[in-house]
């Protein structure tokens, strides 16, 4: 209650009497809230981020929202902001996510849309964190911590740790060799908005790297809210590719392969992550998304010699399990 106490000061700061009728707007997995306001002004309604600074920070959303719209990518733009409490007002991209509207009538445009977006952002030039190593393996380490250990109970012997050692190398090494870019990181059909003008909309991008080129692709098509089949999946890909840069060439086989080992790292994580979001946060709706998450993964091990110790695993550990595999 005291948080949105502030919040309301704040607002009525920026121009009194104005910013009114707030309310709920959405909450995403980390500790940021949001809330449209009608402006009685212009009538026209914004979004409020509250970003609490000892939690989040607001700087960053600042920074990439900047590099995202100096490549002519819809992102909001800033209207307001107060780094010191962690509020910003930004223009509101409106209410409708990809994801309420993807059907196989005009899923081909969206995601065509937010290929052309994508190869904007990736031409972007910045000195962003990078998606290193330490990284890659801090976020692959979720999976044994949180998912393994907290969700299922189990515990690693020492040959299945060197097993879960030896694939993380190997995806982390396929996604240091691959061309390093703008990522967003997030790039999902919950994060994409549907827009009259430059579709899509662009949100929740605070966490951008410089790391792998297919990391993007396999959240807009691995997508852990909606599935594809494979034929749809290479269709935008081969779209992705003639929009390619010629400084980044790419074959098709090669692409396949790193999407698909890129797709094992991040499913990986997100095991751990929607975990975490259970049990240390109360946020126990990932857990239904649990079961596609790890679809993903068990589809590529099927294609790849080299992770056939990574389906041992998950079949001796008993991940594989009815409640967490969609038919």
């Amino acid at each position: 209650m005291e948080r949105q106490f502030q919040l309301h000061q704040w607002l009525e700061s920026l121009a009194k009497n104005t910013y009114i009728d707030l309310q709920p707007a959405s909450a995403d997995a980390s500790f940021r809230q949001y809330f449209r306001v009608r402006n009685n002004k212009n009538n026209l309604t914004y979004i409020v981020m509250d970003a609490p600074p000892e939690k989040e920070g607001c700087r960053p959303f600042v920074d990439i929202t900047k590099l995202i719209r100096s490549a002519d990518v819809n992102a909001p733009n800033i209207v307001a902001m107060d780094l010191t409490q962690g509020f910003l007002l930004l223009d509101d991209l409106g209410n409708t996510p990809y994801l309420e509207q993807l059907n196989h009538n005009c899923a081909d445009m969206l995601y065509k849309d937010a290929i052309d977006a994508l190869i904007k952002m990736q031409r972007i030039d910045s000195k962003l964190p990078t998606y290193n190593e330490g990284r890659l393996q801090t976020e692959l380490d979720l999976f044994e911590t949180w998912y393994l250990n907290k969700h299922l109970g189990v515990q690693l012997n020492q040959v299945q740790k060197s097993s879960l050692t030896g694939i993380f190398k190997l995806l982390i090494n396929s996604a240091r060799e691959q061309p390093q870019v703008f990522v967003h990181r997030d790039y999902h059909s919950r994060n994409l908005m549907i827009t009259d003008h430059n579709n899509p909309g662009v949100i929740d991008h605070q966490d951008a790297v410089i790391g792998p080129i297919t990391y993007d692709l396999v959240s807009l098509f691995k997508d852990c809210y909606i599935e594809w089949p494979k034929e749809n999946i290479e269709h935008w890909l081969d779209y992705f590719l003639a929009k390619l840069p010629q400084k980044h060439s790419i074959e098709k086989d090669t692409l396949l392969r790193w999407f698909d080992l890129m797709g094992v790292q991040r499913h990986l994580k997100i095991l751990g992550i929607f975990a975490r979001l259970n049990y240390r946060d109360g946020k126990a709706q990932y857990l239904n998304d649990l079961p596609l998450t790890l679809k993903y993964v068990l589809d590529v091990c099927e294609q790849y010699d080299e992770l056939q110790p990574l389906k041992q695993l998950l079949k001796d550990t008993a991940v594989i399990k009815s409640s967490d595999v969609t038919a």
